[in-house]
């Protein structure tokens, strides 16, 4: 009788950590989420700022779980525990870059329909799972160091995701960093980049949400979890204002705009759709597109004329055949021109410099390319394959790192595309004397909340550096921004446009520029030796 009461009992312990880790899942999963909501098309950024306290609570609950069920050291939990904190990064990254699915169907690469559906839900797939390991690394982390103080945890919790964040941007894949979750609601904050980069923003942002952590986990202690108004989250309080308060400081610094540093710069939104864009008809479009927008903004006494990524799908040695290469000559304006470069036997994709008499005289190559998209990853594994799916020639390669762009009115800032979501690009050009952004992109083949998460990226960038910037795209969002990240002109979305504003060159060099991410190799030094010393007191106490 004993025994079968005993075994009732063993069941409904086993149901109910069965309900009470499927819960743990799910709360990863749906925080995970909201993080991702914070962006573009929904925008909720407040969310940010406690969406990442549930996994923090979970990660250190369910590994002293572990511990005082005398189970293996946090570095030998089972895969259960690690699917937690991978579920936050999965369900982050997933709804904040499903624009990715836009890529579909990809017939304007010449791909038929199902490998395209194939090879979507593949990059989409991978890019979720891709932001799941850096979250899981975290969590693995935090898992050892469940035992610690909470100020312990809360410092290395912030300075390993700051860490990470940096390590994930150095490759090749990189997008949805904290810190772009309060782009371009919360300019306030984003100011904070001025001082170290993105990452002084992601750390507020982690340091806010592991506090409020730690304050559930304090008052949960006591057996009081609905009471959790204690010095964690005074401080937590305390921190965003303060944090708030600087950023404003920064914000509310005046913009000196002297008449000898404007430069009035027109942007062509030129509207081609990739089904067409290199095709014949494209290529008319194209070609009449920019011509006419180009003397259009002339006759507005533009300095220069800006163009999208791509607007002219011809190699910078057929220019000279263009009517817009005459229309430079007639009119005597700087344009900058995207297109094509040679690299050897492979091609580049390039910003030039044409000047007023319609000659080419600096060339900028995008570095960061998309990978699958622009590039093939471990080309000698699936390159073939690549070329089985698709016609193309899948030779484009990446341009140097460290590229300067020089112009009729100074040294510009470049970036293109992709290459927005990379700080260190735009801030080494700026340590170089770039006066002024010149973004160039084409988004057309994704959905509506890509290119705004795209400008998102951009006014960080203006902030960051302290530049004017001014942005064309191929399908939208085309704007101006000004060194505080406001915009100044936006243009619509799928149509054709043409507008001109003045932006001021600019010389300034903020702690970031001069420093670079600095907060971040601090933060890692300070947790390192915290974490040693809370060690050897632990061992002599």
């Amino acid at each position: 009788m004993n025994a079968k009461v005993k075994s009732k009992k063993e069941k409904g312990k086993g149901d109910h950590s069965f309900l009470t880790f499927a819960f743990y899942l799910l709360l990863s999963l749906i925080s995970g989420v909201l993080m991702g909501l914070t962006v573009a098309p929904v925008g909720a950024w407040f969310l940010a700022w406690i969406a990442l306290a549930p996994l923090w609570v979970i990660v250190v609950q369910k590994s002293n779980s572990y511990l005082e069920a005398k189970k293996p050291k946090p570095w030998l939990l089972p895969f259960t525990f690690y699917l937690l904190p991978l579920l936050w990064g999965i369900g982050y990254h997933s709804v904040a870059l499903f624009w990715i699915t836009g890529i579909h169907p990809m017939d304007w690469l010449g791909v038929p329909w199902w490998p395209s559906l194939a090879i979507t839900v593949f990059c989409w797939g991978f890019i979720s799972l891709w932001g799941g390991l850096f979250v899981t690394i975290w969590g693995a982390v935090m898992a050892h160091l469940n035992q610690s103080k909470p100020w312990l945890r809360v410092l290395i919790g912030t300075a390993l995701w700051c860490g990470l964040e940096s390590l994930w941007s150095s490759g090749s894949l990189w997008w949805s960093s904290l810190a772009y979750t309060q782009s371009p609601h919360n300019l306030v904050i984003l100011h904070l980049g001025q001082l170290s980069g993105p990452n002084t923003v992601t750390a507020a942002i982690a340091s806010i949400n592991g506090l409020i952590a730690e304050a559930y986990l304090l008052s949960s202690a006591n057996s009081a979890p609905w009471r959790f108004v204690n010095k964690y989250l005074t401080s937590a309080t305390a921190l965003f204002i303060t944090l708030h308060l600087l950023g404003f400081y920064l914000y509310s610094q005046p913009i000196a705009q002297p008449p000898e540093a404007a430069l009035k710069i027109g942007i062509i939104q030129g509207n081609i759709p990739n089904k067409i864009k290199v095709k014949p008809e494209g290529y008319r479009r194209a070609i009449t597109g920019y011509t006419n927008g180009y003397v259009t903004l002339a006759a507005q006494g533009v300095n220069a004329v800006l163009t999208p990524e791509g607007a002219l799908p011809i190699f910078e040695r057929n220019f000279g055949d263009t009517p817009l290469i005459s229309a430079v000559q007639a009119k005597g304006v700087v344009i900058w021109v995207g297109a094509f470069g040679e690299k050897g036997r492979s091609y580049t994709n390039s910003l030039f410099t044409v000047n007023s008499k319609g000659e080419t005289t600096s060339r900028y190559d995008k570095s960061k390319l998309v990978p699958l998209g622009e590039f093939i990853p471990f080309e000698e594994i699936l390159g073939k394959l690549i070329s089985r799916l698709s016609p193309l020639d899948e030779h484009q390669v990446h341009g140097a790192a460290n590229q300067i762009f020089d112009t009729p009115f100074g040294r510009a800032i470049v970036g293109i595309c992709y290459e927005s979501a990379f700080p260190e690009i735009f801030r080494r050009q700026a340590a170089a004397g770039g006066q002024f952004i010149l973004s160039s992109s084409n988004d057309a083949h994704y959905s509506a909340a890509m290119p705004f998460q795209h400008h998102a990226q951009d006014i960080m960038r203006a902030i960051e550096s302290d530049r004017w910037s001014a942005r064309a795209t191929n399908t939208g969002y085309s704007a101006f921004v000004d060194p505080h990240g406001r915009t100044l002109w936006i243009s619509g979305y799928n149509i054709y446009e043409t507008h001109a504003e003045t932006i001021y060159r600019r010389q300034t060099q903020t702690l970031y520029v001069r420093w670079g991410d600095w907060l971040t190799a601090l933060l890692l030094v300070l947790g390192v030796v915290a974490w040693f010393v809370g060690r050897i007191q632990r061992r002599y106490s």
